[in-house]
């Protein structure tokens, strides 16, 4: 019996950056999912899961991302990056949450994220609003390791005090969805909002339409 649904945030609850970093790729010359290939290149070690562990400064992720991707060919700031990071909060996957909390689940939010200066008050409300609903959120950048580390799942099931067999996992990136599937977690690959509303529906006996 499923007792709690388990969500990535970047990909999931927002947009996915990945069309931020193709529309970057196309008007600076650079082979589209440039930026996707160096952050998936020694992915444990990278300047990315450095910055997501609290591992290194941004200004250090700067240089350390920009000679990785210059070792690939085409030289990124890591700078850059980090500013098509932002993504739109998709409301139909918020509401789904609260149908999801509302039925009587209990959510957590498991992001890979980093300790970076907020630009935009209006913005981090909204955001701080999305992650008031959740019972726990394990950040990347606070507990010091990163999905697709197992330790990371294993804290989101202590904090809410769940087995793995009992929750299923939602996140855009196949790698982070692996360790989930091996603990016993029903997992589900978001594409877009419709298709995660299905599944996750299918997967709760709920009718996808909201009805």
């Amino acid at each position: 019996m499923k007792k709690a649904v388990l969500w990535d945030f970047g990909g999931v609850i927002l947009s996915s950056p990945f069309e931020a970093f193709n529309q970057y790729e196309t008007e600076h010359g650079v082979p589209l999912d440039h930026i996707r290939t160096v952050n998936a290149t020694n992915p444990h070690d990278n300047a990315w899961a450095l910055l997501e562990r609290s591992e290194v400064s941004p200004a250090e992720f700067d240089r350390r991302f920009a000679d990785e991707s210059e070792a690939l060919g085409h030289r990124v700031p890591g700078a850059h990056v980090l500013g098509l990071l932002g993504g739109s909060i998709r409301p139909e996957m918020v509401a789904l949450l609260d149908r999801v909390k509302a039925a009587g689940y209990k959510v957590a939010c498991l992001t890979n994220n980093m300790s970076l200066p907020r630009a935009d008050p209006e913005r981090e409300a909204a955001l701080t609003a999305v992650m008031a609903r959740f019972d726990a959120v394990v950040e990347s950048a606070k507990v010091g390791v990163r999905k697709p580390e197992v330790r990371f799942y294993e804290i989101a099931c202590e904090l809410l005090q769940v087995h793995p067999h009992e929750c299923i996992f939602l996140d855009d990136l196949g790698i982070n969805l692996k360790p989930a599937a091996a603990m016993g977690m029903s997992t589900i690959k978001v594409l877009n909002a419709a298709q995660a509303i299905a599944d996750l529906s299918a997967l709760l006996g709920f009718d996808s339409r909201g009805e």
